[in-house]
């Protein structure tokens, strides 16, 4: 009886762990990103005040490098992304965003106050929200 029970909690556990995979990241955005536009409150930043940024997601994992650098755990699916930031200027921050990946175009828009998820990519109706358009290298 007791080597059923054992195969049968090996099975259960392989189950339930590739049912977890599947659920969470898929690895589709894992990679350098460079942003190509940003926008705040309805406003174009200036390329000037982000060209020097980059995001790097490996798996769970992202490291953004700006003026500073932040590191976390990102999850996505279905068009919504949670940010958690463990190390840099926004350490113990969880930022709720939105995302769409169209031709090699990672587009997030996301509450810098930390609320809610985004409704939509327009960041007019919100001083909030910012919006971001990387591109793969």
């Amino acid at each position: 009886m007791k080597p059923l029970l054992i195969i049968f909690l090996i099975f259960w556990a392989v189950s339930c762990s590739s049912t977890k995979e599947t659920a969470s990241n898929s690895g589709d955005l894992d990679g350098d990103w460079y942003p190509i536009q940003q926008e705040i409150n309805g406003q174009q930043l200036e390329l000037a005040s982000f060209g020097n940024q980059k995001l790097v997601i490996i798996e769970s994992s992202f490291i953004f490098m700006a003026e500073s650098v932040d590191e976390g755990n990102i999850t996505y699916d279905n068009g919504k992304m949670d940010i958690y930031v463990d190390t840099g200027e926004n350490a113990g921050r969880h930022f709720k965003a939105i995302y769409k990946l169209e031709n090699d175009l990672l587009t997030l828009c996301y509450d810098l106050k930390g609320g809610d998820y985004p409704e939509s990519f327009d960041t007019s109706s919100n001083p909030n929200l910012f919006l971001s358009t990387f591109r793969k290298e």
